[in-house]
């Protein structure tokens, strides 16, 4: 009996089985067969090479396995044959416009322990293209400069005297400004410009003649201060040393330098003012932050006869050609000739000129008209003309640089 019921159990359960639904669920077996493929090397693709997905499916003890189509993404092939053009950088393509490396001087320790500055390489080079620009251009140090203030006919205490007040109005302004005040000085100052003078004069008397200088307020100061040290401690003259000049108010390393080298004769040291410090960074001779640092650099390896000179060589060069602002390294010998790291060489902008002339039209039926103005414009671009004819408006005619121009009464209408 119970034989009969098991049966009957097992019949039953498959037909149930049979008209139920299929119920599917994925394998780890499944995935590995999707990504891997048949054990028989089955790629994944049918006849029409396009591919399919596997997923596998568990029906009570049977396992069956269904493909779907996917579509398969085309790769176009290139041809190893086919040319590829690389586009390249202007100034990698130039090796011509590379800028020239900076060459500072080196300190070469010896074997005794001593230290030796070696110059930079081509600062002959530098110095001698320089001082040939210098000749060519007139620079306002040339004809207004501290040393060539003082008046001639006065006793050489007083020129050193007037040589130094010169140097000391010149901080901060331009030598324009500095022989307009001392000009004022030497002419409007009871008895002449002297020490005396200086000791006598009311403060605001001396202000008012030096007021357009840079810091007068503060220079009027200096002036009748240095004026009473010298009366009490120098016996009426400047110092002879650069200790000495230092000392007196308002008065800094480089008006000493320059003041013992133009009133007593004597290069004890370089007078470096902006124009020297950043000039000589640009060049790469050294690299300073200061003046002070840079005084010292070149004291130890210019040569001294040399001392006196570079100081109104580079200012200037400074005040003409390499400015401290809109350097014009367009016309600087030194970028020519690759010799300034520092030089920015920029394209020329178009020239535009305009010039007025009568010129006379003939039209078809022999008439001629004047015009009353023409118009030429060129640059690097093209050529406009244009004329203003009486009664018949304005034409206009344009051609490309390198172009014919053509005729105005060719000119379209």
């Amino acid at each position: 009996m119970c034989n009969v019921l098991k049966k009957v159990s097992r019949e039953t359960a498959r037909i149930v089985s049979a008209l139920s639904p299929t119920k599917r669920r994925s394998t780890r077996q499944a995935a590995r067969e999707l990504n891997a493929g048949d054990e028989e090397g089955d790629s994944g693709e049918d006849e029409k090479g396009a591919l399919t997905l596997r997923s596998t499916s568990v029906d009570g003890d049977k396992k069956t396995t269904s493909r779907t189509p996917v579509r398969k993404r085309k790769r176009e092939e290139v041809s190893n044959d086919e040319e590829t053009s690389v586009r390249r950088s202007p100034a990698k393509a130039d090796s011509t416009s590379r800028k020239p490396r900076r060459q500072p001087a080196k300190h070469i320790k010896g074997p005794n322990g001593s230290v030796k500055t070696e110059p930079p390489r081509n600062w002959e080079q530098v110095y001698d293209a320089t001082a040939a620009m210098r000749k060519r251009v007139l620079a306002p140090v040339d004809t207004m400069g501290c040393e060539s203030l003082a008046e001639t006919h006065r006793s050489p205490q007083d020129q050193r005297l007037q040589t130094l007040v010169s140097l000391m109005l010149s901080s901060q302004t331009k030598d324009t400004v500095t022989a307009v005040a001392m000009r004022n000085l030497q002419e409007n100052l009871p008895g002449g410009f002297c020490l005396d003078s200086l000791l006598k004069v009311d403060p605001d008397v001396l202000h008012k003649l030096i007021e357009k200088v840079g810091f007068h307020n503060n220079k009027t100061k200096f002036i009748k201060s240095v004026a009473t040290i010298l009366s009490d401690q120098y016996a009426g003259d400047i110092p002879d040393t650069i200790e000495g000049l230092i000392s007196l108010p308002g008065v800094g390393p480089k008006m000493a330098y320059l003041c013992m080298s133009a009133a007593w004769g004597r290069d004890e040291g370089i007078g470096v003012d902006v124009h020297v410090h950043r000039i000589t960074n640009l060049w790469g001779w050294h690299k300073t932050s200061t003046p002070e640092q840079t005084r010292e650099m070149l004291e130890s390896w210019l040569p001294r006869e040399k001392w006196h000179d570079i100081n109104h060589l580079l200012v200037g060069f400074g005040q003409t050609i390499c400015l401290p602002v809109g350097r014009k390294c367009n016309q600087c010998d030194l970028a020519a000739e690759m010799l300034c790291p520092s030089a920015e060489v920029r394209k020329a902008s178009p020239v535009k000129k305009k010039v007025k002339k009568e010129v006379e039209i003939k039209f078809e039926d022999g008439a001629v008209e004047k015009a009353d103005e023409v118009v030429v414009q060129a640059d690097d671009v093209g050529v406009k003309v244009e004329a203003d004819l009486k009664g018949d408006g304005k034409i206009e005619v344009q051609a490309m640089a390198g172009a014919v121009t053509p005729d105005i009464e060719d000119a379209p209408s």
